[in-house]
């Protein structure tokens, strides 16, 4: 597998844009006529391990509770986007390429698009072996593959789950199909840190692309005064707040979304504020214009006084 993906994701010099998308970046070109079409197109991000994939999961399941035709697409390696779902973990689009020795005209939609709770359409593109290859080459032929298979034409939602910190312009790649990008943060150094540094790359994107700035999602955090305190210093805004709540640690464990957990009041309160965030992503967002800060300008911010 290892050398028919590298054979495969091998990108010619002349595809190559060097900075285009913000100064000195390197960035692979994504073939233009590849676009999803009419839906809304969200792309979720967020430090490692802040809980991208069960906000997206839970957020998918609000889209689909206002009645909307949702697809949720995993754009991590690890495969786990979308298990809560489909209550296991699904084949991903490379799993299902080397099935057919990467001949995609080979795949029927069923081998890669699976249905999870409440009708929300789950898909995990995966990604290279480690060290091999692109991820953005990846969710590139998962959006690809999903346009030839006319899935995205059914489709009023488009949830990218991307993977933690922005390291490379490959996982910057849902960037490029997206309306708006939502970032998930805890009221900590390290989470806005990183958000800090994702601000970073949107607005590289935002140049030569669609994608805006669509606010801060506050998650596993009782308090917010270092999120507000970035915010209000970069001009971004908050969305919604999820607290620190066991229950939705255990909604994970349990392999199900919050939606499916007996309604308590703590939970109940938890599936209103996706409700109400769902309403207001469908609704439409301003675009945001951010500042982004320098990294050691963000040392000197947060932290009490």
């Amino acid at each position: 597998m290892n050398d028919r993906f590298v054979e495969t994701t091998r990108v010619p010099v002349s595809s190559i844009r060097k900075g285009t998308d913000g100064e000195g970046s390197v960035q692979v070109h994504m073939d233009p006529t590849v676009q999803i079409g009419q839906a809304k197109v969200f792309a979720v991000y967020g430090k490692g391990g802040i809980g991208k994939s069960t906000t997206s999961s839970n957020l998918s399941v609000a889209f689909s509770k206002l009645g909307k035709r949702v697809l949720q697409i995993g754009c991590d390696p690890k495969h786990d986007s979308t298990f809560t779902l489909t209550k296991k973990l699904m084949p991903t689009v490379i799993d299902a390429l080397e099935t057919v020795d990467f001949h995609a005209e080979e795949l029927r939609l069923e081998d890669f698009v699976f249905q999870g709770y409440n009708g929300v359409m789950c898909v995990e593109a995966g990604g290279p072996p480690a060290g091999t290859g692109c991820g953005g080459y990846v969710v590139g032929q998962t959006v690809k593959l999903l346009k030839e298979h006319h899935l995205l034409e059914d489709t009023d939602v488009v949830i990218f789950d991307v993977l933690g910190d922005v390291v490379c312009g490959g996982f910057a790649a849902p960037l490029q199909h997206a309306d708006r990008a939502v970032i998930v943060t805890a009221n900590d150094f390290d989470s806005i840190f990183a958000m800090n540094r994702i601000v970073q790359a949107i607005g590289a994107k935002a140049k030569n692309y669609k994608v805006r700035l669509g606010g801060v999602v506050a998650n596993r955090s009782d308090a917010t005064d270092q999120i507000d305190k970035f915010n209000q210093r970069v001009g971004l805004e908050t969305l919604a707040h999820f607290p620190l709540l066991d229950e939705i640690r255990r909604s994970r464990l349990n392999k199900c979304t919050l939606f499916e957990l007996e309604a308590t009041p703590a939970v109940a309160a938890v599936q209103q504020e996706y409700l109400k965030l769902a309403a207001k992503l469908w609704a439409g967002t301003d675009p945001i214009e951010v500042s982004a800060m320098k990294d050691r300008d963000i040392f000197d911010l947060l932290g009490f006084d």
